[in-house]
């Protein structure tokens, strides 16, 4: 696989919006080390999902006017998509990792392998996302 792939067009690399869950269990954990990882690669840059949550009038406005955004969410109970709503910012492409096979717990030795396993799905589910300058992220299969 071409490193290349499943990144955003030339000239508009970083352009994904990366708000991760953050919480206190290995899924969460795996949320913020894959958005990390994910902006020091370029793929995207990692947003303040608290400040999300505050209502901080310029967080908000970032978060409802960037052209492709994606919300990581640990489990299913959702707490970075529910932070979305509640500041009225719409959702645009969305990943919960128990949903890749994972299981929640509270082992924080994270591995390479689930990160990696993790950092695919959410440029799979980026792929689409329109970026600046009219073109969308493109993934390869």
């Amino acid at each position: 696989m071409s490193e290349q792939c499943c990144e955003t067009p030339s000239g508009s690399s970083g352009n994904v919006m990366i708000l991760a869950c953050s919480g206190g269990s290995n899924v969460g954990q795996l949320s913020n080390q894959a958005a990390v990882e994910l902006t020091k690669e370029g793929f995207g840059k990692m947003f303040c999902l608290a400040g999300i949550g505050a209502h901080l009038s310029g967080f908000v406005q970032s978060a409802k006017d960037v052209p492709a955004m994606i919300a990581i969410d640990g489990c299913s109970i959702g707490c970075a998509k529910a932070t979305l709503e509640h500041a009225g910012v719409p959702l645009k492409a969305y990943l919960v990792i128990t949903d890749l096979g994972i299981e929640k717990n509270k082992n924080f030795d994270l591995d390479s392998e689930t990160i990696e396993k993790v950092k695919a799905a959410v440029k799979e589910a980026c792929e689409g996302l329109p970026v600046e300058g009219g073109s969308s992220v493109a993934c390869c299969s």
